[in-house]
């Protein structure tokens, strides 16, 4: 049985350098992204992205941790109390 968990994952990209290494590690997880909405922020030259996913959580968790360690980005999680079973 896999259990997932909604979550949210909100990224700033301050290093702009490593945009096709973050979109490389998003199509990995594909699968278990619900949706995406990005926002240039040119004024201050950098990107603000949220990622909706139903994932287990360890899932969840090393996708987060991939982003995370890319240099000049930083990622957030919250987690939903919703939670399936399959």
């Amino acid at each position: 049985m896999m259990v997932t968990r909604v979550a949210v994952l909100g990224i700033i990209v301050e290093n702009l350098d490593v945009t096709d290494q973050l979109n490389a590690i998003l199509h990995r997880y594909s699968g278990y992204i619900l949706g995406r909405m990005g926002i240039p922020y040119r004024d201050r030259d950098i990107n603000i992205i949220s990622i909706a996913v139903d994932a287990p959580q360890d899932v969840t968790n090393t996708m987060a941790g991939e982003i995370g360690s890319l240099p000049g980005v930083n990622v957030k999680t919250a987690y939903s109390h919703v939670i399936s079973r399959s």
